[in-house]
């Protein structure tokens, strides 16, 4: 956003204006003692083109990678009128549409989004976002207990990102409600639905199914949906929006639909950045609409017979008594919603179907490079979406450094997380990666494995003799 400074004489102005001397006069309630003194350490001020060179050599000692690291946090293109249009003043600088007759185009925007993440999910409503995927879940995870009001357990797989899985335990332990975590198959990557039937059914509220799960895997949803709701538990899915352009809507799963459907919206026009700010979405059914977080825009007709908005519903502490809120941690992440929004609109339905299927072409190329690779073997065996997991032959963190010293990210380590699979690597292809990219890498990883062996067999040959 353009920042233009005020000049000594705009200060004046102002300063004479509202009949004051000086900036400091504007404080003088505040103690000579409790003021802080000169800056310590600030070096001296630059100039526009000074500046900018420093900034530049300072992201440069950054590097430029060719990232093929997704685990929850995807490079995707995004269109250069996305950011221009989020960050315009009307945008950017706005925040909680509270007064309706001065925020008409925030809401209309708020809106659009809403009617776009439904479309997606095939649910019937959707919130107007929460901080990021991790919380959304955990937010779900609340709806469900809360509309069960029963069972104080919910069923969360192993395959569920594992950080997420931190999170949602973070924020429920305390309330009394426990997660029964499901191992997944070893072969596969996924869940076995027969797994569920060792389940202590009437003990838990619902059953988190994720679609692609944390291996890049995609589940068995009809049959896991089917086989939850007839045991009385409600479904939550966690979903990819990318991948939705080319799967079935969790609103479509078994029989009768997934009936929560959380997830980042990250993949959506917004940049890595380093870890955010992201946000997350959450959409649910009709029947559960009030115990959904957030608030809710609506369109209405005024008095004259034209279109308005406004919000429905705000379930929150700040707008109604505590005990009645439904979250207390929710929020709007506005400016992410607005780039999403702009990201969906220019993309479009069959532009965020070509997306996918790029990304999904890209995986599946890389899938197989690698079987070409000595010291490299795909781990699972299920369909996957942009993501798949690989074992090496070598501890996976020497090769990530050799990868790196070529300028590549190889991917997501998955040693902490996932012990037995040992030095196991998840790897990501987005449609941002060409066919020499994919190459580069594959050729990559093969000299970085070779060096490794090849030392091994001349300290073998050095033993014998």
């Amino acid at each position: 956003m353009p920042f233009i400074p005020h000049t000594e004489d705009d200060v004046r102005a102002m300063l004479a204006a509202i009949g004051v001397e000086s900036v400091d006069a504007l404080f003088d309630e505040i103690p000579p003692q409790l003021r802080g003194g000169s800056l310590e350490g600030v070096p001296p001020g630059l100039n526009e083109m000074e500046i900018a060179r420093v900034m530049t050599e300072r992201a440069e000692t950054d590097g430029a990678y060719l990232n093929f690291i997704g685990a929850g946090a995807y490079e995707h293109h995004i269109p250069a009128a996305v950011w221009q249009l989020a960050t315009r003043g009307e945008f950017y600088s706005s925040y909680t549409p509270y007064q309706a007759e001065a925020s008409q185009g925030t809401l209309q925007l708020i809106y659009e989004y809403q009617t776009m993440m439904v479309s997606l999910t095939g649910l019937d409503v959707t919130n107007a976002s929460l901080y990021d995927g991790a919380s959304a879940l955990a937010e779900a995870v609340l709806m469900a207990v809360r509309a069960h009001k029963g069972a104080r357990r919910v069923i969360v797989p192993s395959t569920v990102d594992p950080r997420w899985r931190r999170v949602v335990r973070a924020i429920v332990r305390n309330q009394g409600i426990e997660l029964t975590e499901l191992p997944y198959e070893l072969t596969a990557g996924r869940l076995a639905p027969e797994t569920l039937d060792s389940m202590q059914w009437d003990a838990h509220a619902a059953l988190v199914i994720p679609q692609p799960n944390f291996f890049g895997a995609l589940e068995r949803t009809d049959e896991l949906t089917d086989r939850a709701h007839a045991h009385g538990l409600f479904v939550i899915a966690v979903v990819n929006p990318t991948a939705l352009a080319l799967l079935k809507p969790p609103g479509a799963w078994g029989t009768k639909g997934a009936d929560i459907a959380v997830g980042d919206g990250q993949p959506l026009g917004i940049p890595l950045s380093g870890g955010g700010p992201y946000f997350g979405f959450l959409a649910c059914r009709q029947a559960l609409v009030r115990q959904m977080p957030g608030r809710i825009v609506g369109r209405t007709l005024d008095a004259d017979g034209r279109a308005g908005y406004t919000l429905t519903l705000q379930a929150r502490e700040q707008h109604i008594r505590r005990s009645k809120a439904t979250s207390n941690i929710c929020t709007n992440q506005g400016l992410m919603v607005t780039a999403a929004t702009l990201y969906m609109a220019l993309t479009g339905p069959e532009g965020l179907k070509a997306v996918a299927r790029s990304s999904h072409a890209n995986a599946m190329t890389l899938v197989r490079l690698f079987a070409d690779v000595r010291g490299v073997e795909r781990v699972f065996d299920a369909p996957v979406f942009h993501e798949f997991v690989i074992k090496l032959d070598t501890p996976v963190d020497s090769v990530s450094r050799a990868l790196q010293a070529e300028g590549i990210l190889g991917g997501f380590d998955l040693r902490p997380w996932y012990p037995e699979l040992g030095h196991a690597l998840l790897v990501c292809a987005t449609e941002t990666k060409t066919a020499t990219d994919l190459q580069r890498y594959a050729g990559t990883m093969e000299r970085a494995l070779s060096k490794p062996a090849a030392r091994a067999r001349v300290r073998s040959a050095i033993r014998k003799s």
